[in-house]
C-alpha cells in the first residue's frame, strides 16, 4: 500500500499540538468540501484531509502512526502487525470522524458530509446546498446621558450586497445602558440564497462630567456654605436638561440628599429616575478679619456641640 504522509497533508509539523491539527484540518475542509469548491481534485483533497485528521486527532492512534517512520514515496509501505490490527481496519475513514469539527468548518452551517455529499459516492446526483442564514453582527454604541434621555442619530458601515454601504440608524429617546437594538438583515450576507444576518447594537452611556448614574436615579455633589446649611438657600443646579432652582432648606446637615423628582435616567414605563443632590459643607480656608470676629461672636453664643453624644 502507498505511504500517506498525514502531516504533509495537512501542512502542518510533526510536533503540532491538538488545536494546531484541528485547525488545520478545519482550514482545509472549508476549502476543498464539495458544496464549496469546484476545482479539480477538490472532492480527494477534502477526503485526504479527512483521513489524515481522523488519525492524527486519536492519540493512540497518532503516536502507533508516527511509530511507523516515514518511507520515501518511490517505495511501497508494508506496515507492521501491529498497525493492521489495531488501526487499519477503519482506514481513517469518515466514520472515524466527529462532525463537530466539520460543521465548525463550514461555519456551523454547511451540511454534515453524508447530507448533502453522501448521494455523490453512489453516483447519484447531489442535492442544491440549503439557504444559509448570515452572521449576526454585534456593535457598541456609546451616547451620553442627554442622547439616551432624547434619542439621537448614529451613522454605521455595514456589508450588503451591492459592497459595503452607510446607513443612519435612529436611537429612540428612553433607551437605557445595557440594552441593545437590533438592525434588521444588516449583518452578515446568507449563502446560497439565504437571509442576511442581523446586526445588535449594545448601548453604553458615556460619563458625565458632574452627573454619577446608579439605576435610573443620577447623583451629583452640592457645596453649600456653613451659613446656607443653616440658613437656607436658593442655589441653582444642572440637570440633562437645564438648569433649575433647588431650595435648600435650613438646617441641612452634611452628606444630606436633597431629591429633585423626574430629573433622573429614562426608566421604564416611559418614566424618569430622580436627582439626588448630595450636599458636602465647606468651610473657607481664609476668612478676613471681620469675618473672623463674627466666627468668634459666634462661638460665644452658640451651645451648638457637635461631639455631644
Amino acid at each position: 500500500m502507498k505511504y500517506k504522509d498525514y502531516y504533509a497533508v495537512l501542512g502542518i509539523a510533526k510536533d503540532a499540538t491538538l488545536d494546531q491539527v484541528k485547525k488545520a484540518y478545519r482550514l482545509l475542509a472549508k476549502k476543498h468540501h464539495p458544496d464549496m469548491s469546484k476545482e479539480p481534485g477538490a472532492e480527494e483533497r477534502f477526503k485526504e484531509a479527512a483521513e489524515a485528521y481522523a488519525c492524527l486527532k486519536n492519540p493512540d492512534k497518532r503516536a502507533a502512526y508516527d511509530a511507523l517512520g516515514k518511507v520515501p514515496p518511490d517505495k511501497g509501505f508494508a506496515p507492521g502487525a501491529d498497525w493492521a490490527r489495531n488501526w487499519a481496519g477503519g482506514q481513517n475513514s469518515f466514520e472515524d470522524m466527529d462532525f463537530a469539527d466539520l460543521f465548525a468548518a463550514m461555519n456551523e452551517h454547511a451540511p454534515p458530509y453524508g447530507a448533502n455529499y453522501a448521494g455523490s459516492q453512489h453516483g447519484q446526483p447531489r442535492r442544491p446546498p440549503q439557504p444559509v442564514k448570515g452572521h449576526d453582527l454585534k456593535d457598541t454604541v456609546r451616547i451620553s446621558m442627554v442622547d439616551s434621555l432624547l434619542g439621537c442619530k448614529r451613522l454605521f458601515n455595514v456589508k450588503s450586497a451591492g459592497g459595503e454601504k452607510t446607513i443612519e440608524v435612529t436611537i429612540p429617546p428612553g433607551v437605557r445602558s445595557g440594552q441593545n437594538i437590533r438592525l434588521r438583515a444588516m449583518g452578515g450576507l446568507g449563502q446560497s440564497g439565504g437571509d442576511a444576518g442581523d446586526m445588535y447594537l449594545h448601548i453604553e452611556l458615556l460619563p458625565h462630567k458632574t452627573l454619577k448614574p446608579l439605576g435610573d436615579d443620577l447623583y451629583f455633589d452640592m457645596a453649600l456654605t456653613p451659613w446656607e446649611a443653616v440658613l437656607g438657600a436658593e442655589i441653582e443646579v444642572a440637570t440633562l436638561q437645564e438648569a433649575i432652582i433647588l431650595s435648600v432648606p435650613h438646617g441641612t446637615l452634611h452628606s444630606q440628599k436633597l431629591r429633585i423628582k423626574g430629573r433622573g435616567l429614562p426608566a421604564n414605563g416611559g418614566k424618569r429616575g430622580d436627582l439626588f443632590a448630595v450636599v458636602h459643607i465647606e468651610t473657607p480656608a481664609k476668612v478676613t478679619d471681620e469675618e473672623k470676629l463674627i466666627y468668634q461672636s459666634l462661638a460665644k453664643i452658640s451651645n451648638f456641640n457637635p461631639r455631644q453624644y
